[in-house]
C-alpha cells in the first residue's frame, strides 16, 4: 500500500459528491514490470495527477503485474474517462522517467486494454442503500403525512 488518504465530500456549486472506485489496471501482457522504481515513480505520478485534476488516489497497490488504485473523483469524470485519464498518463510518464520498462514491452503500449472498475461505498453496501430506500416513507410521521395528501384528491 502506498499512497494512503481518507476521501472527503466535495463541494462544487451545485452538488456534492464522494464517488469512490476501486480500479485494476493490469500491465500489458501482464508482465512483471511493477519493480520498486517502477511503483515509486507511478505513485509520484499520481501525486502529479492529483495536483492537476480533480482526482484523488486514496490507496494504491501494487501487484507484480497489476495495480489496484482506490480513487476518488468528481462527477464531470465518467468512469471511462477516469480509467483513461489514468492509464495514459500514468503510461506517458512511466516510459519517460523509466525507459528499462519500454524494453520489456513492445508495441508502446503499458497497460493492457482490459481493466476492472467498481464502485465503492464510503460508508455502506448495496444491501445497506436497498434497505434505505425501502424505508423511505413508511416512517409513522410520513405516514400521517402522505395519508392527508391522499383525502386532498
Amino acid at each position: 500500500m502506498y499512497i494512503t488518504c481518507m476521501s472527503k465530500y466535495i463541494h462544487k456549486s451545485h452538488n456534492v459528491s464522494v464517488l469512490l472506485y476501486h480500479i485494476v489496471c493490469p500491465a500489458k501482457y501482464r508482465r512483471v514490470v511493477f519493480r520498486e522504481e517502477v511503483i515509486k515513480e507511478l505513485v509520484q505520478i499520481c501525486e502529479e495527477i492529483t495536483d492537476r485534476y480533480e482526482i484523488e488516489f486514496i490507496e494504491i497497490a501494487a501487484d507484480r503485474d497489476n495495480v489496484h488504485f482506490l480513487v476518488q473523483s468528481i462527477p464531470m469524470y465518467s468512469p471511462t474517462k477516469l480509467v483513461r485519464m489514468i492509464r495514459s498518463l500514468t503510461a506517458h510518464k512511466i516510459f519517460e522517467r523509466v525507459p528499462g520498462v519500454k524494453e520489456q514491452l513492445w508495441g508502446g503500449e503499458f497497460w493492457s486494454k482490459g481493466y476492472y472498475i467498481g464502485t465503492v461505498g464510503r460508508y455502506s453496501s448495496e444491501e445497506t442503500i436497498k434497505r434505505y430506500l425501502k424505508e423511505q416513507g413508511r416512517k409513522e410521521e410520513y405516514k400521517k403525512l402522505y395519508s392527508k395528501q391522499l383525502k386532498l384528491f
